[in-house]
């Protein structure tokens, strides 16, 4: 009983699968219109993401890169010196003074490439605004979306 009744059911789906046939010809096809009703809030969310994704791809991220250690020093008068000169030199470029006792670093610019800090290093070695040793430190930097197209223009030409 059992045997003929799972044969039937097979014989059953077996023919039930082949019975369409392809009838219907692309021409044959009724076409129509499909009116599609949504609610005004979709509309809002999507210009607010959009809103947020244009912010997000026109922030300030952070990479990989180099800053310039200026200077090192204990003299907090002598660092500030520095840093007020760099900044009027350098309007475009960071300054930033971190304290690790008992130093005051003072560290300059954001580079995505060694060559722009060496450059960087060489000016202001020959403006003399500071008597020692200028390092270029590979560090976490704030990468602007202005500097990266710059970066991809150099490199594709």
């Amino acid at each position: 009983m059992k045997k003929s009744t799972i044969l039937l059911s097979f014989l059953y789906s077996s023919i039930a699968a082949t019975a369409q046939t392809d009838s219907l010809k692309s021409d044959s096809i009724p076409q129509g219109s499909i009116t599609v009703y949504n609610d005004p809030r979709l509309n809002e969310l999507q210009k607010k993401e959009a809103a947020i994704n244009e912010l997000q791809a026109n922030s300030v991220r952070s990479g990989s890169g180099y800053r310039l250690q200026v200077i090192s020093s204990n003299d907090r008068e002598l660092v500030l010196k520095v840093r007020s000169q760099l900044l009027q030199r350098y309007p475009d470029q960071k300054v930033y003074m971190t304290f690790q006792p008992p130093y005051i670093k003072l560290k300059f610019g954001n580079f995505l490439e060694k060559t722009e800090a060496e450059q960087y290093r060489k000016e202001i070695e020959q403006f003399k605004l500071v008597t020692n040793n200028i390092y270029i430190i590979p560090e976490k930097i704030e990468v602007r979306p202005e500097k990266l197209k710059e970066l991809k223009e150099k490199e594709g030409r």
